[in-house]
């Protein structure tokens, strides 16, 4: 059963991830399926334009940091080397690099799309559902979500477009106190420093975002399209896939590190963890 879910209302689309019981989080069906469906709505000429959203009160959590503890399955992975031959590797990197493979071609698709895509951020947006509601073109919230980098709590380095938009949104000494530092924003907080576009009550988040993407479907739909293409380019976004697969690569190689093993262990024994740095 996929845990991604789409609904046409007119020329608008309504694309959840809808798993709810691990916060919204990705393991690879999840991230391949979003992928497929973030790709389909970006090209089909009858939908004007998307919500993105999270069922059951919570955005995303990022990558599933459970199910990567757990190893996932060879068959996961099997898609990754010629052959299906055994993916060696003492850590996690190789789970991540499967998931954001997926992830981040979804990320890409959202940017290059001729059309606009809102993110309705309703409870947690951490990690890499941070990285999914930036890499919309508008993100509305409901006075209870937040905003969280999260990464540096397990060792990891950031990953699903990040660090890349998160300087551009809000200024690159903003960026590096909200990486470094770590503050949960509130939705009114994330609204100050330019990260999100409007703050609705919790009840009417849903409705809000809906109306407003059937106001921009009726639109001029391709002079959008122009125009977000002409500001990607002012904002240097050509250089985004490249900046992606840096990502990946450096967050896979510090997802094999000690760091990242004991971040991960302290996450889920819920205590600080003792991170030893390059060893």
């Amino acid at each position: 059963m996929s845990h991604i879910q789409v609904e046409h209302d007119g020329a608008v689309a309504i694309l959840t991830i809808a798993r709810r019981e691990r916060m919204n989080s990705l393991d690879i069906e999840t991230a391949r399926d979003l992928r497929k469906a973030g790709l389909a709505l970006a090209r089909d000429r009858a939908v004007r334009a998307v919500v993105l959203r999270g069922d059951g009160g919570v955005f995303c959590s990022g990558a599933d940091l459970k199910y990567i503890r757990a190893g996932g399955t060879q068959q996961d992975l099997d898609y990754l080397v010629a052959g299906g031959a055994p993916v060696g590797g003492k850590g996690y990197g190789a789970l991540f690099k499967a998931i954001l493979e997926y992830l981040h071609s979804t990320i890409s698709e959202i940017r290059r799309a001729p059309k606009p895509f809102i993110a309705a951020v309703d409870g947690a947006a951490a990690a890499g559902g941070l990285g999914l509601a930036m890499a919309c073109d508008l993100v509305v919230a409901s006075e209870r979500s937040t905003f969280e980098w999260a990464y540096f709590k397990t060792g990891l380095s950031g990953a699903e477009s990040t660090t890349f938009l998160l300087p551009r949104l809000v200024g690159l000494r903003k960026a590096l106190e909200l990486a470094m530092i770590g503050p949960r924003l509130s939705a009114r907080d994330a609204l100050g420093v330019g990260l999100i576009s409007a703050v609705h009550p919790d009840a009417l988040l849903d409705a809000e975002a809906r109306a407003l993407a059937h106001r921009l479907a009726a639109g001029p739909t391709e002079a959008m399209a122009v125009a977000k293409n002409l500001m990607n380019a002012a904002a240097g976004m050509d250089r985004l896939d490249v900046h992606l697969d840096r990502e990946l690569e450096e967050l896979a190689r510090i997802a094999d590190g000690a760091d990242f093993a004991e971040g991960l262990d302290a996450f889920f024994a819920k205590r600080p963890a003792a991170f030893g740095g390059p060893g």
